[in-house]
C-alpha cells in the first residue's frame, strides 16, 4: 500500500516536471492587439482611406512594436504614421494603447471587387498580431477624362443666352492642362468661364474635378429648331467631349408703329384724339396676351381699344385704337405721350407729340369780344364826339 502510494507521487512530480518543461519551451503568445472600428468600406477608384489603428498593450510590460502591411499589390500606395511621421518603431506601456494611422491610396487603374489586406504587429520575442482589413471598390477603374453636365439640354427662345454648368473630372495620375473648344453651327458663340473669368484652358490636378460654365448664344436670325454643340477638353494624351444640346423655341420680336409712320398728332385742350397704332409681329413664334399701357402728362388719359390682343401670329399685324384726351387746362404747346405694348416676353414702345391748339369756341369768342369792343368804341365816339 505505501508502495503504491509513492509511485503514485513520483509519476505525479514526473509529469508536472514535464509539463513545466513543455511550458517553457513554448514561446509567449502575442500581448499586442490591433483594433480599428472600420476594417470593411466601400471606396470607388482613386480615393484615399485613413484609418485611425489603436495598438493595445494587454501585457506587463513595455511592448516595442514594428509594423508590417503585407496583401497590397505593387500599384497601391500606403504611409504609417503617428504624430505626423513615418514610424518604424512603437513603445506601447503595459495596460495602455496609442494610435497609429494608415492612408491607403486607391489606385485609380483597377477592376471592381473586394481586395482583402493585413496589419502586422510584431514584438521583439517575433509574437505577431494581426488586423485584416477589407476594401470594396465599388466600380471599373478608369486612366481617363471625364466630361459631365447634370443638364446638358436647355430650351429657350433665339434671344436667349443658354448657359450650362459641366464637370470636368481628371481621372489620371498627374496633372492635366486641357484646351477647350466648341464645334458649335456656324454664327453660334460659345464661351467658357471658370472662377468667373473666361478661359479657353484650364489645369486640372490628379483624380480631381474643376467646375466650367458654358454659354452659348445663338446667331440673331436662328429659327425654331433642335442644335447639338459638341465640347471638347483635350490634351495631348486624354480628353473627353460633352454633347450640348439647345432648343429654340423661336425668337419673340414686336414693333409699335402707326399706319404713316407719323408719331405726331394735334389735339384740342379738354377734347380727344383717336390715334392708331399698328402692332406688328417681327418674331418667328406667336405672342400672346399683348397688354398696353400709357404715360400720359398729368391729368391726361389714354384709352386702348381693344384693351388686350389676344394672340398675333408672326409676320401678322393688328390696328390698336388709342384715345387720348388732353387735360381742359393745357395751354397751347407740345406735349409728350408715352405708349407700351408688352407681353411676358417682348415688350415695343412708342413716344408722341401731341401738340395742343387753342379751342375754337374760345377763338370765336376773342373774335366777339373785339368786335363788341369796336362797337362798343364807335358808339362812344358817336355819344360823345359831337361835344
Amino acid at each position: 500500500m505505501l508502495r503504491l502510494k509513492s509511485v503514485g507521487r513520483a509519476g505525479v512530480v514526473f509529469f508536472l516536471v514535464v509539463g513545466l518543461l513543455l511550458a517553457l519551451s513554448l514561446p509567449v503568445g502575442a500581448q499586442t492587439q490591433l483594433f480599428t472600428p472600420y476594417p470593411g468600406v466601400s471606396v470607388t477608384p482613386g480615393e484615399s482611406l485613413n484609418y485611425d489603428i489603436e495598438v493595445i498593450n494587454t501585457g506587463s510590460s513595455i511592448e516595442y512594436v514594428t509594423f508590417e502591411v503585407v496583401g497590397l499589390n505593387e500599384d497601391w500606395t500606403y504611409h504609417l504614421t503617428a504624430d505626423g511621421r513615418d514610424i518604424n518603431r512603437l513603445a506601447v506601456r503595459p495596460g495602455e494603447s496609442e494610435t497609429v494611422y494608415l492612408q491607403v491610396e486607391v489606385p485609380l487603374k483597377i477592376e471592381k471587387g473586394e481586395y482583402d489586406f493585413r496589419v502586422v504587429a510584431k514584438n521583439r520575442s517575433g509574437s505577431e498580431s494581426v488586423l485584416p482589413i477589407t476594401i470594396n471598390v465599388t466600380e471599373e477603374g478608369t486612366y481617363r477624362t471625364e466630361l459631365t453636365s447634370d443638364q446638358p439640354n436647355l430650351e429657350g427662345h433665339g434671344d436667349s443666352e443658354f448657359s450650362y454648368d459641366a464637370v470636368l473630372h481628371n481621372r489620371t495620375a498627374s496633372e492635366q492642362r486641357y484646351s477647350l473648344s466648341a464645334d458649335a453651327p456656324k454664327g453660334w458663340q460659345v464661351r467658357f468661364q471658370s472662377g468667373g473669368e473666361n478661359v479657353t484652358s484650364i489645369r486640372v490636378e490628379p483624380n480631381s474635378t474643376a467646375n466650367i460654365t458654358i454659354n452659348v448664344t445663338p446667331p440673331e436670325n436662328v429659327t425654331e429648331g433642335t442644335y447639338t454643340i459638341p465640347v471638347t477638353a483635350q490634351t495631348s494624351g486624354t480628353s473627353a467631349t460633352l454633347e450640348l444640346e439647345a432648343v429654340i423655341t423661336g425668337t419673340f420680336d414686336l414693333k409699335l408703329s402707326t399706319p404713316d409712320e407719323r408719331f405726331n398728332f394735334d389735339i384740342t385742350a379738354g377734347r380727344s384724339k383717336v390715334v392708331e397704332l399698328v402692332l406688328t409681329n417681327e418674331g418667328s413664334a406667336e405672342l400672346n396676351g399683348i397688354t398696353f399701357s400709357a404715360t400720359p402728362p398729368a391729368n391726361w388719359t389714354v384709352e386702348f381699344e381693344p384693351e388686350v390682343v389676344d394672340v398675333l401670329a408672326p409676320g401678322e399685324s393688328t390696328t390698336v385704337k388709342a384715345k387720348v384726351t388732353a387735360s381742359g387746362n393745357a395751354i397751347a404747346g407740345d406735349y409728350l405721350v408715352g405708349i407700351e405694348a408688352k407681353t411676358d416676353e417682348v415688350s415695343a414702345t412708342g413716344t408722341f407729340r401731341a401738340t395742343v391748339k387753342t379751342s375754337l369756341l374760345w377763338g370765336w369768342i376773342g373774335v366777339l369780344v373785339i368786335v363788341a369792343v369796336i362797337v362798343g368804341v364807335a358808339y362812344l365816339f358817336r355819344k360823345y364826339g359831337r361835344r
